[in-house]
């Protein structure tokens, strides 16, 4: 298989690469998003083309550029990453006792025979929260004496939470569909695409 680009600089999407097997190099994308869409699964479609399109713009065409983005939505409304405390308070008292889902889209762009090829999907993930107290979502964004982090838990995470961190292990009641995609990347779903593309390349 080809080098991959991984046109994103999410550590999680890194690792599930590495999980994988699949060796890849990390070239965030500098793009300028711009959404034209309201319905989760096509906005980030959209962001994931827009992001593989700016980093393929700069390679020499011989890797598989892979752009991806993810977002956590109720109700259809798209909740992104929290601006401050009070919105991660707002999003998580949201989320408690529902449902809710996560979409990541997934761009790839390759060459072949000297022509741009490309494929964007998405997957869904349902997850439901149990219900959480008052006293554990303030817990949880403002941590207890000796919890404390430089960088708070919920400010780099769509929906101000993450499904691999202690929140997801004491608050997540059950999903329905990819667990890596909730993480950030669904690892299944590239994986099989990946090998369809190296298997066309033979």
């Amino acid at each position: 298989m080809r080098n991959i680009i991984l046109a994103s600089g999410s550590p999680r999407r890194a690792m599930l690469m590495r999980q994988m097997g699949l060796h890849c190099t990390v070239c965030p994308s500098e793009v300028k998003e711009h959404v034209t869409h309201t319905d989760p699964a096509l906005v980030v479609e959209e962001l994931s083309r827009q992001k593989c399109e700016d980093v393929a713009s700069r390679t020499d065409g011989v890797d598989i550029v892979v752009g991806a983005d993810t977002v956590v939505a109720y109700a259809g409304k798209i909740l992104g990453k929290p601006a401050d405390d009070k919105e991660a308070a707002k999003m998580i008292r949201m989320l408690s006792g529902a449902v809710h889902q996560v979409f990541t889209g997934v761009t790839l762009m390759w060459k072949k025979q000297g022509v741009w090829q490309s494929k964007t999907f998405h997957e869904q993930t349902d997850v439901e929260f149990f219900p959480m107290s008052e006293e554990e979502i303030l817990e949880y964004i403002y941590p207890s004496k000796g919890k404390e982090q430089k960088t708070p838990e919920w400010a780099d995470k769509a929906g101000g939470y993450g499904i691999q961190t202690d929140f997801g292990t004491k608050y997540i009641r059950g999903i329905r569909g990819d667990y890596y995609n909730v993480v950030g990347l669904p690892a299944s779903r590239l994986y099989q695409e990946l090998k369809a593309i190296d298997a066309n390349e033979k």
